[in-house]
């Protein structure tokens, strides 16, 4: 299998920066969110950042992993070991402060996010501790952990035994998923663990569905790592039918094709929780598009402060979601979004903030970089000995010394 040098894309850094201020916009209780809550049909920033960041990890890692599994399978653990460090931290947070004032100061919007916690403690830290119990806001992560954990297995599968083969069984599990795979997980869990989490406690995002994005992002890597990226053999027709597709799913997502096309009349079909089928129908052409409008696509994209917010993408997604508790705090009474000024100083701090948490990141990659790739000094010679008289007082410059008049 051939590999060409690989050239670094900072458009890819980028677009993980724009889904990331996708996302934050969508998780902050203001009016923002309502514009851009899928604004472009059925697919959302969260797709987009697990395809993306699966694309990345393919690309990057495919031929480390035919040249040394071993530690690809080092580096993908200790990664992911990181990442649930980061998702305890995080709960650990939300059970404590976020908790607290939620009861204390009668914050409906938090009492709500953490409702199963404040009513089965012992049970929610339990739950939470083996990722079984993911609280809104908090269940992206424990899934980006647990497909980080089982990437160098998919991987080793591709090497082995063929790309095809990795898909069909993720197409497969992906159809079983549809017809209720994961409550029959979920009930065998329940049963071994002894921990009564209602499903809808443990996290909105069906796994089983959304590995689907995972294996085709990590495919598409591994192939442009080739650069032999399947999209390029997408036709013009079908460049123009997926730009047709996209129409029409927007205009049922903002209702312009009358009552009988919405989204409460395909249900299932476009749900984002289970990847409905026309929601993969609705993604397989918007990334077609994409694909096709790459070129304008990077023009737009690559440029600050996508970038920066990009390579440091994860430390970034947790942080921002201490500024959505932060904003739901504010919540009171039956209000479910923040106006006015208090809004907008809440975008300003949130997205200055998460700006400073990337740079400061970037910095100490970029530092710890440069010290990897200093070279060693130079041994220098150590100088003969010189002996020095009781009564003798020597200075010594550089390799030699000079004797001065006796006190």
């Amino acid at each position: 299998m051939h590999f060409p040098k690989l050239r670094r894309l900072p458009e890819l850094d980028a677009l993980r920066g724009l889904f990331l201020v996708w996302m934050t916009l969508t998780h902050l209780p203001t009016r923002f969110s309502d514009f851009v809550n899928q604004p472009f049909g059925y697919i959302s920033s969260a797709e987009g950042f697990v395809f993306l960041s699966a694309l990345l990890i393919g690309r990057l890692y495919i031929r480390k992993s035919m040249e040394d599994p071993a530690g690809v399978r080092a580096q993908m653990w200790k990664r992911s070991l990181k990442l649930y460090a980061y998702h305890m931290f995080l709960l650990a947070f939300a059970f404590t402060v976020a908790a607290s004032w939620a009861v204390h100061a009668h914050r409906a919007a938090i009492t709500n996010l953490l409702n199963f916690y404040l009513n089965h403690p012992g049970v929610a830290i339990a739950g939470s501790i083996f990722l079984i119990y993911c609280p809104p806001l908090f269940d992206i992560l424990p899934m980006y952990v647990l497909f980080l954990f089982l990437t160098p297995i998919f991987l080793s599968a591709a090497v082995r035994l063929g790309w095809r083969s990795v898909l069909a069984a993720s197409v497969l599990i992906w159809l079983l998923a549809q017809f209720g795979l994961r409550d029959i997980v979920h009930s065998w869990v329940v049963h071994i663990t002894h921990l009564q989490i209602p499903l809808q406690e443990t996290g909105a995002f069906n796994l089983f569905a959304w590995q689907m994005v995972w294996i085709v992002g990590l495919w598409l890597g591994a192939r442009s790592a080739q650069h032999d990226v399947p999209l390029k053999l997408v036709p013009r027709w079908g460049i123009a039918l997926s730009a047709v597709v996209c129409i029409f799913f927007i205009g049922v997502r903002h209702e312009w094709l009358g009552p009988r096309l919405n989204e409460q009349s395909m249900g299932v079909l476009v749900d984002k929780w289970q990847i409905g089928t026309l929601r993969v129908v609705n993604i397989v052409a918007f990334v077609i598009v994409f694909y096709w409008l790459r070129k304008y696509v990077r023009v737009v994209v690559a440029r600050e402060p996508f970038l920066t917010l990009g390579k440091a993408s994860l430390q970034v997604f947790c942080a921002h979601l201490f500024f959505v508790l932060g904003g739901l705090a504010l919540l009171y009474g039956e209000m479910e979004q923040l106006h006015g000024i208090t809004a907008i100083a809440l975008l300003a701090v949130t997205f200055v903030s998460l700006f400073l948490v990337a740079a400061n990141e970037v910095r100490k990659r970029r530092r710890a970089k440069d010290a990897a790739n200093k070279p060693p000094a130079p041994d220098i010679p150590t100088p003969p000995p010189v002996t020095v008289s009781s009564n003798t007082h020597c200075i010594a410059v550089g390799a030699s010394a000079f004797e001065e008049r006796p006190l």
